[in-house]
């Protein structure tokens, strides 16, 4: 499991190569940026990562100010950007189709892209996709996501989940196998439902036994609605590395306070990670309303918790927004944290449960970035409508929202109402118009 501890700079200011093999983008200078604890600032980027973070005006690129690239972030909150741990591609967008699900490639292919291209529009730089092979989509639906993630490489990450549906008695030799070979074609972490299948505890042995052959981590659809069998999980589970996540655990809620409690001790002492879908809806377990994990419990004991978004409108959420930050709103209008730790578990700790370094708004760390318009995190996480994403050190997406309001029919200077008032012109009355001046 990736270490929790800060990521500090690199010793040299040469900056790492991009694994891609690829040119880094051009230095780039975000100007006039709000931190969290209210500093503005001018964050140099260069080579994927963060080269200085100045105050405002004080930082060029290249020692110059002429030919600078440059991006105006007055009137905006600079965050890491969140990653998306929970997400399945293979079904998104779906929710309309008539008939049967269609799983040919095409059609995979085309809705995981939109769908991680509508994810990255949202600030989710990174994302773990969770696809199914079996006797129903075979090994065409994880081809097809992988050759969406190829497409999309330089805007975004996207790791793929291999979920088997049955790996024990008869039937699940053929699962196994089939496990085996969506490894070797590129998928790089283990997973699947051990409630769906008839041996839940010989699952998760065969899941463990495929994940130590190619040591990779492993990544568990379960409603832990029965604490026994958790703990079993975590027993087996304890100190397997690269770390076994689990998700969305909502049957923890379910349980009386101090049998969960006792489970979530449990995970915590095996490291476990636990993914929760506070947007609700999960394909992996085909049913609605599991409800949320009791987050506030497992982040007492100690267990990593990371948000994720789930279904992405599909049958198991029609209305699905694969937003991390409506997972992170939902958290602390709902489940009662902090807009700071509601942030942290689609950020830091989302990021942690990918395997990826962690990201701050200092120097040396990698150049993950989510601007959002407001001045404090509150008001971004209610109002995050406006964003601009950065990527590995260039802006990859941008969202701009601007609101305007339709003048008074009835102006105080005129007693006789305009009989046809023609809302698209100005208005005389000065009516405000909210975009990017105002706080939108």
């Amino acid at each position: 499991m990736p270490d929790n501890r800060p990521q500090p700079p690199p010793s040299s200011s040469v900056p790492s190569p991009d694994p891609s093999g690829e040119a880094g983008p051009a230095p780039l200078l975000l100007c006039g940026a709000r931190l969290t604890d209210g500093r503005t600032v001018d964050v140099r980027l260069g080579g994927g990562r963060i080269e200085a973070v100045g105050t405002a005006g004080s930082l060029t690129v290249d020692g110059t100010r002429t030919g600078d690239t440059r991006v105006d972030l007055a009137g905006h909150l600079l965050l890491p950007a969140p990653a998306e741990p929970h997400a399945h591609p293979d079904t998104a967008l779906s929710a309309a189709s008539d008939g049967p699900l269609s799983y040919a490639p095409h059609d995979v292919r085309s809705r995981a892209t939109e769908a991680a291209l509508l994810q990255l529009g949202h600030g989710a730089t990174a994302l773990r996709a969770h696809v199914r092979v079996d006797d129903v989509t075979g090994l065409g639906a994880l081809t097809a996501v992988l050759q969406a993630g190829r497409s999309l490489r330089g805007l975004t990450e996207l790791t793929t989940v291999a979920m088997p549906r049955v790996l024990t008695g008869v039937a699940g030799a053929d699962g196994i196998a089939m496990l085996r070979d969506a490894m070797k074609m590129g998928a790089s972490v283990v997973g699947g439902c051990p409630d769906a299948d008839p041996d839940p505890t010989g699952y998760v042995e065969a899941v463990l036994e495929v994940a130590a052959e190619h040591g990779c981590p492993v990544d568990l659809h379960t409603d832990t609605a029965d604490p026994a069998r958790v703990a079993r999980l975590a027993a087996m589970a304890g100190g397997l590395r690269p770390g076994v996540t689990l998700s969305p655990c909502g049957g923890l809620g379910r349980l009386p306070a101090e049998t969960a409690a006792r489970t979530a001790d449990h995970l915590a002492a095996a490291g476990v990670t636990v993914v929760c879908l506070p947007q609700g809806g999960c394909g992996g377990l085909d049913r609605r309303g599991t409800g949320t994990a009791p987050v506030r419990l497992l982040r007492a004991a100690g267990v990593r918790v990371a948000s994720g978004s789930g279904a992405l409108r599909d049958a198991s959420n029609p209305v699905g927004r694969g937003d991390p930050l409506e997972a992170a709103y939902l958290l602390v209008s709902h489940h009662g944290l902090s807009p700071e730790d509601a942030y942290e578990t689609v950020s830091t700790s989302a990021r942690a449960a990918l395997g990826l370094p962690e990201v701050r708004v200092e120097a040396g760390f990698p150049a993950e970035l989510l601007a959002v318009r407001g001045d404090r995190l509150p008001a971004a996480l209610s109002l995050a409508y406006s964003r601009i994403v950065v990527h590995r050190g260039r802006v990859v997406a941008r969202t701009s929202a601007v609101r305007e309001y339709c003048g008074s029919s009835t102006p105080a200077a005129d007693p006789a109402p305009d009989p046809n008032p023609n809302p698209t012109t100005e208005p005389a009355t000065g009516l405000p118009r909210q975009g990017r001046a105002g706080t939108v």
